[in-house]
């Protein structure tokens, strides 16, 4: 007999709280009117749109790990507006799913802890500062919200920072700081060799766990069944889904669909191979570590920080010569790129920093579970430096950083696949690159339109899998090449 699972929650969307309900399933055949393979934040959220909002009843899940356990645990839990073009899909995509965020935020007296602390992404380097002001007029225009210029002296600027939490009646675009004084007056913390500070408002974090589970209670409360089973095979008829294969323990079950959802994360080709689709997508193993900072050298209300320069790691001189002297270790003598970035995390009273920084990106088969670079704690501390000084003082002194990370499965042009696959009744919600949770709602509602038959938003067309056919859209990708808004 399959056991399907179904996990209701104590304490409204408390992991440590699940509660799991088992179902004997004894039919080896049963029927849906979709399936959603992969059980992750985009997976429940594709049931979410399907079921809770579409009223699809009879919809079933199927994933051989627990819901929001492979990637979706992982995330930073952050989001924002401020996306780069060639065009305003991604922005006019983010600003619908941010929408759908502070909406459910309302619905539950915020939950989901949504903040809107915004983005403050820092540089020191003048030469700089020109393209980042080109670069965020270009995003502004986007219809990312107003762009706003200081630069005649802390004594005349009316900018302030965010507030550390709630998300209403905030301001909106981006405060580009050129004053040292401002930014020295407001984040005192930042390296006094700062040349420029980007605040990007709307934007912040938000609990990605609390609203993962606050949808899964809801699809289950609809319906939804989850299956906690491997999937084997997809079967079609006539070029179309016709029922899709999974095991568990020794037995193999059937569910009879013409509606299938890939939702599979690092997994899709995996999935797609059953049914001879290949989708252009790679996969990159990314890091982050949760740091204490005991010291209270970042003050408990800061933005989510980003340093834009790349950067040399700070090393002592007897470090120096001892990495120097081993090929193996050499490379973290060399420069990193930039992009390293932190927040706060937890309350006034959390010591907690979470630390990230993307590099050494090769691509690579998902394994589970992922393997971390042993020096990885060491190349966020020391990376952080440069932007924040004081943080110097854990050199040596760090206490029990915890590690732990997830894929990235993305596009050359690092936007989502949402939409149709070649065959019939088949769709994919995936490769979203490290920003799945901020895009979850708003990729939810448009796999559910695509599904049931709704007009699609103007960004649809965004994200169609044969966008890749068209030649001049192609160039444009490499034109593009790393402009694509990863951190």
């Amino acid at each position: 007999m399959l056991l399907g699972y179904r996990y209701g929650l104590c304490n409204r969307g408390k992991l440590n709280c699940l509660i799991v309900k088992v179902q004997l399933i004894s039919e080896k055949t049963e029927s849906a009117d979709a399936v959603i393979i992969g059980a992750g934040i985009a997976g429940i959220s594709a049931a979410y749109y399907l079921a809770v909002k579409n009223g699809m009843r009879n919809v079933v899940m199927i994933d051989e790990r627990a819901p929001l356990t492979l990637t979706s645990d992982k995330s930073m839990e952050c989001y924002r507006n401020w996306w780069p073009g060639p065009n305003d899909h991604m922005v006019c995509f983010m600003n619908r799913s941010i929408d759908l965020m502070e909406e459910l935020a309302r619905e539950t007296d915020n939950l989901i802890h949504l903040n809107r602390r915004g983005y403050l992404f820092v540089t020191g380097d003048k030469d700089r500062i020109d393209k980042i002001r080109d670069t965020a007029a270009e995003i502004s225009c986007l219809g990312a919200g107003p762009l706003r210029i200081h630069e005649d002296g802390s004594k005349t600027s009316d900018y302030a920072p965010s507030p550390a939490w709630g998300f209403e009646n905030q301001d909106s675009g981006a405060d580009l700081l050129l004053d040292k004084q401002i930014i020295a007056k407001h984040y005192p913390y930042i390296s006094h060799e700062v040349a420029a500070a980007l605040h990007v408002r709307r934007g912040g974090w938000f609990s990605a766990q609390q609203m993962g589970m606050y949808m899964l209670e809801q699809v289950l409360d609809h319906g939804v069944r989850i299956l906690k089973s491997k999937v084997t095979g997809i079967a079609l008829k006539s070029g179309r889904v016709d029922s899709v294969h999974h095991q568990s323990t020794d037995q193999t079950y059937n569910v009879g669909t013409d509606v299938l959802v890939i939702a599979a994360g690092p997994f899709v080709n995996k999935i797609t191979s059953m049914i001879n689709v290949k989708l252009p997508v790679l996969n990159e193993l990314h890091t982050k570590m949760a740091f204490q900072d005991y010291l209270s050298v970042v003050a408990r209300d800061a933005p989510f920080m980003i340093w834009d320069d790349p950067v040399q790691l700070s090393w002592l001189p007897d470090e120096r010569a001892e990495l120097e002297s081993d090929e193996s270790t050499r490379w973290l003598l060399e420069e990193f790129p930039g992009g390293m970035h932190f927040r706060p995390d937890g309350g006034v009273d959390s010591p907690i920093l979470l630390m990230q920084l993307s590099y050494g990106l090769d691509v690579v088969e998902p394994v589970w579970p992922p393997q971390f670079d042993p020096f990885v704690t060491d190349i966020l501390l020391r990376g952080m430096i440069p932007m924040i000084p004081g943080l110097s003082s854990y050199i040596g002194r760090m206490r029990r950083p915890f590690v732990d990370g997830g894929y990235y499965c993305k596009t050359s042009d690092n936007r989502p696949l949402i939409g149709p696959l070649p065959v019939q009744g088949a769709f994919v919600i995936g490769a979203f690159a490290g920003y799945g949770q901020m895009a979850s709602q708003a990729a939810g509602e448009l796999l559910a339109a695509h599904v049931v038959g709704h007009k699609l938003p103007t960004y649809a067309e965004a994200f169609f899998v044969d966008r890749y056919e068209d030649s001049n859209y192609q160039e444009t990708v490499d034109q593009m090449q790393d402009k694509f808004g990863q951190l």
